[in-house]
């Protein structure tokens, strides 16, 4: 069975993994890897790299990337990833193609394989971002697709309720789950070593994309953060990851960097790659900006996360999540009570490191008869 996997940047290939092993693993799938979107990108780290470094073969490049961060921009390049893709998929034939997420090149890259019937599995189904223009890229990749694959039971229940009831819906729990069951993460030592960060140092670990749906706040949300961290860079390090290529990602990024040259005690990282990233995420104090990694890689640990604003507004709220908007003085008013907090415990509403291979016989099930 000739299947595809659409990744488009660090952050969804990092969540594949153990599903790409898997299907590697398996001789009834012959697996090829359709790599586009920021992974191409210098300025993002060029994650290709990444992809390579895992020893896999059949990759397939498509360019997409936008030439900035405008409303222009972000459309011009989903028209250019719509038309990269359609000859792509005029020359190509798969019997299943994975798309994970809710992003807008990987909305135009599924959009323009449905004139060709091509099946669609959509993992991560079912959730909710009120404050991204992706929520309606992921309820759409759902609607173009044959099988949604969701997280937990509550995204599955409302999974049904966005599709049409003939879909196939399976909960499957979250590839998340899967990563940090079975991979070795760094420790403290060898995460120094790699990363010249030493997270022995009580740290703070930061992503803040931009909100795509009220663009005319995101300078106002990013200065305020900044201004957070300016005040907390006197207890701990803070450690940000940078944005994504999202509309107004480059405005936040430019002023990361020119306000980190004001701010002692701080490092600025565009890609730890997946083990550096979660094991950065397993040695930090807690989290605090608006990543969707808040929500599922940080339960597992669990670790306490200050999640801010309304980019992830409509996610389930578990309880190591503090929800507060983007104000220095409630940022600060947080970390007090996250200090004085209880140990948390995993409670495992995303599965319990299985996700993979029940996606494999979900899919064997439908197509091996």
């Amino acid at each position: 069975m000739k299947v595809g996997v659409l990744t488009s940047s660090r952050a969804d290939f990092g969540i594949y993994l153990p599903l790409i092993n898997k299907l590697k693993a398996d001789p009834y799938f012959d697996l090829e890897i359709i790599v586009f979107g920021t992974h191409l990108s210098k300025e993002h780290g060029y994650t290709l790299n990444e992809i390579i470094s895992y020893g896999f073969s059949n990759i397939h490049k498509i360019d997409t990337l936008p030439n900035g961060d405008s409303p222009m921009d972000i459309s011009s390049s989903m028209g250019k990833t719509i038309e990269h893709f359609s000859a792509f998929w005029n020359e190509q034939q798969f019997d299943l193609v994975f798309a994970l997420g809710d992003r807008y090149e990987m909305f135009s890259a599924v959009i323009s394989s449905s004139p060709f019937n091509i099946d669609i599995a959509h993992i991560h189904a079912g959730e909710v971002t009120l404050g991204a223009i992706d929520n309606a890229f992921r309820h759409g990749i759902s609607h173009l697709s044959k099988i949604l694959l969701t997280s937990s039971e509550a995204y599955r229940l409302r999974a049904n309720q966005i599709v049409d009831n003939n879909k196939l819906i399976f909960n499957v729990g979250a590839l998340s789950i899967d990563n940090l069951s079975h991979q070795k993460l760094l420790s403290v030592d060898a995460f120094k070593a790699k990363f010249d960060i030493d997270l022995s140092i009580p740290s703070i670990l930061s992503t803040f994309h931009p909100e795509t749906v009220s663009l005319n706040k995101n300078e106002e949300y990013i200065y305020e953060l900044m201004d957070a961290f300016n005040a907390l860079s006197e207890k701990y390090q803070i450690i940000i990851t940078m944005p994504n290529a999202d509309t107004m990602g480059n405005v936040i990024r430019k002023i990361i960097i020119k306000r980190s040259e004001e701010i002692s005690n701080i490092k600025l990282v565009e890609s730890f790659g997946m083990e550096g990233y979660l094991s950065c995420m397993k040695h930090c104090s807690f989290m605090l900006g608006n990543t969707s990694s808040g929500f599922i890689e940080a339960n597992y640990f669990p670790k306490y996360v200050i999640n801010i604003g309304d980019r992830q507004k409509g996610r389930i709220i578990t309880e190591n999540i503090f929800n507060i908007p983007v104000d220095k003085s409630k940022i600060m008013e947080c970390v007090g009570k996250i200090e004085e907090s209880k140990k948390l415990s995993y409670k495992g509403i995303y599965g319990e490191g299985n996700t993979a291979t029940e996606i494999i016989k979900v899919i064997k099930k439908i197509y091996a008869q």
